[in-house]
């Protein structure tokens, strides 16, 4: 397939952009392979200025046309959530326009994406992918215990495809058994650790469900590696974000739970959360909700009620064990940990953001793998951030970033749906990776506020304490620039506490205490 074959023409004149935050702009739109080009000519004291406003044709979700005698309007909404309208002269032109966004929006194969054309000059391709990282993360675990291992019995993604090729198991469990154990688990993900807590030695496993079915099948090697975690009287706990009803029904299907009998210290609990397309369907509610123009406060509150996103807590294994980590632990909460966490819990252990993130709130398709779950993360961590405003090192812009980067990119770091398609489409071969251009503005997405905190950071979840993330779902909908204003200065204030804070290094602790700003007058004088 030919980029050419898709696209009905190449440029249109005088064509209207309108779009909430910018004045309307007149100019000539051009459309290539992967981008949306506006560029107009304004005057503006007399002297003539360019414009050019780009969109990534892939961040597109939906479209929709409406034609009126000699002209069209398009009405382009974005997996950003963003909404623009392009007023097209000439009724063939408008048509052939839509066509050709639809057809290029929707392209599927990997390899014909943006990221493997993208080529900016301060950039080489092989830096910012460390494949070391993951062994290094486990090979620290194993010396200091000696009960864990690193093991390669997936190097060739033979014994579970959406796992990578390294996997931390108790020492005392060999790759024969793995094998053996994956067969007996959903998609063969086997148990595998996915964090241990260094002061108690506490650890966190995740798999899938086991393959017990009505027959209540058994797998001596699966109880015996369940069994390997747990130290002569200690206690574990199988949390299953299934209802009690669900794991029974999935038992009729060949699914099912861990029965008591067969795995002795292990407690099984249930914790009901939403998944797949019931989320998705939360998400397109509750931005329906937010795009609502009415003013009536009781509809609006109504809406988001009924959408149910504030309700939801997580929905996968993976977002339980990231979302535990960024609570537990104070690495994670940094800026080097929290990109870290990302590819070791998300990326590397096989969460498919080319299924989920195929759509956003916009889209009429109804795709039964689509589900807004690494967004839910992203929200979370960012009900984390405003409950513990000094314990995050990164801020709601890279929270933002991150989630723009997963729907839509010109990076590779979230193309695929696991390790083994990445290495079968050569992305680190082929594409950059988002984390050095991430660490690039660095200063944009550090928290001002940062102090570290070593603590656990339990978050309340009362319903009075969970609040809609606004930064994200009315960004487009209400200005933000009073919230600019303030993160400008808060940003000052910090910088000043930090240089006062080095010139008076030499004095008394008293007379720091006495001179250098409280966390409270950095508040005060930040409203």
């Amino acid at each position: 397939m030919e980029f050419a074959e898709l696209i009905k023409t190449t440029k249109v004149d005088n064509v209207v952009l309108s779009c909430p935050g910018l004045q309307p702009v007149v100019g000539t739109l051009c459309i290539t392979s992967h981008h949306l080009l506006l560029s107009s000519q304004t005057e503006a004291n007399g002297e003539q200025n360019q414009i050019e406003l780009w969109l990534l044709i892939r961040n597109v979700d939906a479209i929709e046309k409406r034609l009126a005698n000699a002209s069209g309007t398009i009405t382009l909404k974005c997996k950003d959530l963003k909404i623009l309208q392009l007023e097209i002269p000439g009724m063939e032109e408008c048509l052939n326009v839509a066509s050709s966004i639809e057809a290029l929006s929707s392209v599927e194969s990997v390899m014909m994406m943006y990221p493997f054309f993208y080529r900016p000059q301060s950039m080489k391709l092989e830096n910012g992918w460390h494949p070391h990282t993951l062994e290094k993360y486990y090979q620290k675990i194993a010396s200091d215990t000696g009960t864990w291992r690193l093991s390669c019995v997936n190097e060739d993604f033979g014994t579970c495809p959406s796992y990578p090729p390294l996997v931390m198991v108790p020492s005392s469990v060999d790759d024969a058994a793995l094998r053996k154990i994956a067969g007996f688990r959903h998609g063969r993900r086997f148990p595998v650790l996915s964090y241990y807590h260094k002061k108690n030695g506490t650890v966190m496993l995740r798999s899938s469900q086991p393959l017990v079915g009505p027959h209540r099948k058994r797998c001596r090697e699966d109880e015996g590696l369940l069994g390997a975690v747990l130290a002569e009287g200690d206690r574990g706990f199988v949390l299953d974000t299934r209802s009690a009803q669900a794991a029974k029904q999935a038992q009729v299907m060949g699914g099912g739970v861990e029965h008591r009998s067969c795995y002795p210290g292990w407690k099984r609990l249930h914790r009901t959360l939403e998944r797949g397309r019931p989320l998705q369907e939360s998400f397109i509610k509750l931005v329906e909700t937010c795009n609502d123009p009415s003013p009536n406060m009781d509809r609006w509150l109504s809406k988001l009620d009924a959408s149910k996103w504030l309700s939801h807590g997580t929905d996968t294994t993976l977002l339980v064990t990231a979302l535990a980590q960024v609570i537990l632990d104070p690495d994670c909460r940094t800026m080097a940990g929290f990109q870290e966490l990302l590819e070791r819990e998300w990326i590397q252990a096989g969460h498919p953001f080319c299924l989920r993130c195929a759509h956003a709130a916009y889209s009429h398709a109804r795709v039964k793998q689509e589900s807004p779950t690494f967004l839910l993360f992203l929200d979370c961590v960012w009900q984390l951030g405003r409950q513990f405003p000094l314990s995050l090192e990164v801020n709601e812009h890279l929270l933002l970033a991150l989630f723009e980067h997963s729907y839509a990119s010109p990076y590779g770091t979230f193309l695929c749906n696991n390790e083994k398609e990445r290495k079968l489409c050569e992305v680190k071969a082929k594409t950059h990776s988002l984390w050095p251009w991430l660490n690039s503005k660095r200063q944009k997405y550090l928290n001002p506020l940062y102090t570290r905190n070593p603590l656990v950071i339990w978050p309340s979840v009362e319903p009075q304490s969970i609040l809609l993330w606004q930064g994200l779902f009315l960004r487009w909908v209400r200005s933000s620039h009073y919230v600019d204003e303030a993160w400008t200065e808060i940003q000052k204030i910090a910088g000043h506490y930090e240089a006062h804070t080095v010139l008076l290094s030499g004095t008394t602790s008293t007379q720091m205490e006495a001179q250098t700003f409280s966390e409270s007058e950095i508040e005060a004088q930040t409203i």
